[in-house]
């Protein structure tokens, strides 16, 4: 028999949606959040000669700054305001969440709830300022030493880019709290996810050019959709797939009456960690090949020159580190947003087990260790996902927007955006039904 939670969704339709004055608002501060942020990656940094700036790009568009420009939104090809984008925010997430893991100090901080996360946000924010400095500072380095780019190279450009590009991923780190908290979805992930979608129209132009020209033979032109559709349908099947653990409770006698135990079941995503550790993946390799790509322009030592071929898109040590970052995060951030102990502790107290296994101890390390073994099919299916098309890339000079981690950022965003909104729809049926019951029960 369906669940009245079932049953609502089944019963959704425009109507309901036509009433929910609440989402429609929520709906609509995202799409203008998003707008803004589309406007500020048209927006260039001061003290730039733009036609040199674009010749500069396009000479190495194919490599890492094609990856950066991805989650930029195009904003590293303009250069503009927002070109760090949320990158330095993401790699200092990780660096705090690794420490608080390792930090008895910060580990109890993490579990004095909403204002011990207030303080670790905070710590996240100041990181992210530094890091954010750090790599404004290599770009500003990186464009004097291009040739034509600067017009009034000196202190005076470096400074303001600093302080122009630190300012531009401020305001996106408060743009995506506010769509967060206000809109629907997830603020940081909508923000990257609308740069990957703008790029999509000329992306496909760009692709279908190359078809035309002869730089793509004719049958990838055909082969490459069909690849794009395989990997979207194997990211919905993986993201939708789950383990249940069976949870049987005992009978119980209320008054006079016996009730039969119920059974329920226990959801266990074969990918608790989402997106996540791709995205992380990419910023962590992101911040030293951006330094040593521009740093190893000019008169840079031989082994920075090497470093930062090495750290190439599509090159044997950016796949190899790619993958071991991918499946790293993968593991970390399951153990992070779902904790075995916990689960097992509730279960106990409202009374429900695992037929075969004792309650308590026993039920979190079979909890765990059933959630050991999906989650490396999980970073398994994420690290193919994301690399194959990578090696597809290389081989072609396709565009970098077609690739694995464009394609899974698209996906998983769209289903956890779609979840939201149809949870909202959900809340907002029920309340009517129990609306309506109340008024039912005071005419009766």
């Amino acid at each position: 028999m369906a669940s009245a939670a079932e049953q609502l969704a089944r019963n959704l339709n425009f109507g309901t949606f036509a009433k929910a004055k609440a989402l429609q608002q929520r709906i609509w501060f995202t799409l203008g959040a998003l707008l803004v942020y589309r406007l500020g990656t048209y927006i260039p940094v001061p003290g730039i000669d733009p036609d040199a700036y674009a010749q500069t790009f396009q000479n190495a568009s194919q490599g890492i700054f094609g990856m950066f420009d991805m989650f930029a939104g195009g904003a590293v090809q303009r250069m503009a305001i927002f070109a760090l984008n949320l990158i330095p925010y993401i790699t200092a997430s990780i660096v705090v969440q690794v420490i608080t893991t390792a930090s008895p100090r910060l580990e109890a901080l993490r579990k004095e709830g909403e204002s011990g996360r207030r303080k670790l946000n905070q710590y996240t924010r100041y990181l992210a300022v530094l890091f954010c400095a750090v790599q404004a500072y290599g770009i500003a380095i990186g464009l004097e030493s291009s040739q034509g780019v600067v017009i009034n190279p000196g202190w005076f450009f470096r400074v303001s880019t600093v302080i122009t590009l630190v300012g531009g991923t401020m305001f996106l780190m408060w743009l995506g709290e506010q769509i967060t908290s206000r809109g629907i979805g997830n603020g940081i992930s909508l923000i990257i996810f609308a740069g990957i979608v703008a790029n999509l129209p000329a992306t496909i132009v760009q692709t279908l050019e190359l078809t035309r020209t002869g730089g793509i033979a004719g049958f990838w032109s055909i082969l490459l959709p069909l690849i794009a559709i395989l990997v979207i349908a194997v990211i919905v099947f993986f993201e939708r797939a789950q383990r249940r653990l069976l949870i049987q409770y005992p009978k119980r006698q209320v008054g006079n009456k016996m009730f039969q135990g119920d059974t329920s079941h226990l959801p266990l995503k074969l990918n608790t960690s989402g997106v996540i550790p791709v995205i992380f993946g990419s910023s962590l390799l992101l911040l030293p090949a951006t330094i040593a790509s521009f740093a190893s322009q000019g008169d840079a030592p031989q082994w920075l020159q090497v470093t930062a071929a090495l750290l190439g898109r599509g090159q044997p040590l950016y796949l190899i580190l790619f993958a071991v970052l991918i499946i790293f995060f993968a593991f970390f951030y399951t153990s992070i947003v779902f904790n075995p102990t916990d689960t097992a502790d509730n279960l106990k107290r409202s009374g429900g087990f695992i037929p075969g296994i004792r309650p308590g101890e026993r039920t979190a390390q079979y909890i765990d260790y059933v959630l050991t073994r999906i989650t490396v099919i999980g970073a398994l299916y994420l690290t193919v996902v994301a690399l194959i098309p990578e090696l597809i890339h290389s081989q072609l000079n396709v565009s970098q927007f077609i690739g694995g981690t464009s394609l899974l950022i698209i996906v998983t965003v769209t289903l956890d955006t779609v979840t939201q909104i149809q949870s909202h729809l959900i809340a907002q049926q029920y309340e009517g039904l129990v609306k309506r019951s109340r008024l039912g029960s005071k005419r009766k």
